[in-house]
């Protein structure tokens, strides 16, 4: 299946589908003015990576494999620990440090809805380390015409 970011104009696909066969750490399915929808793959002993948005609200879906999400006030102070699978939901919210691990024996298909929008249209990242160096050299940046907090 193939997605195409077409921006702040209606879409529809099944997410379903999509997340299950995303093979690429992040890919940036839609992008409205508001709100973002993020396709993931977690490698086995993977995560999403230890993070906080502080005026950010997250949610996330298990589509496949199996993983353990924690939260908590601060980056060395996660008391919410929770083992979650296929059909599992998460919500983050703002100010609140979370990572999901992959603790299964096969890729974690996950799809992220952000809202604020955070990353660039269409991006696709095939590993996490690609996404952190063009977070790092400004390539993901979400687009101008999103609304963005203070």
């Amino acid at each position: 299946m193939e997605i195409i970011d077409n921006g702040p104009h209606p879409n529809a696909f099944d997410i379903e589908t999509a997340t299950v066969d995303n093979p690429n750490y992040r890919t940036v399915a839609w992008t409205g003015r508001y709100l973002q929808v993020t396709l993931m793959s977690i490698p086995v002993g993977s995560s999403i990576g230890l993070e906080v948005h502080p005026e950010t609200d997250q949610f996330l879906r298990l589509d496949k494999g199996q993983g353990r999400c924690v939260m908590g006030p601060a980056k060395d102070d996660l008391t919410f620990s929770q083992d979650v699978e296929d059909g599992w939901a998460i919500q983050v919210p703002a100010g609140t440090w979370h990572d999901v691990i992959n603790t299964g024996d096969e890729p974690m298909q996950v799809y992220a809805v952000y809202a604020p929008t955070h990353h660039a249209v269409g991006r696709v990242q095939a590993t996490a380390e690609i996404a952190e160096q063009e977070e790092k050299e400004g390539l993901d940046e979400p687009p101008s015409w999103s609304v963005q907090p203070g």
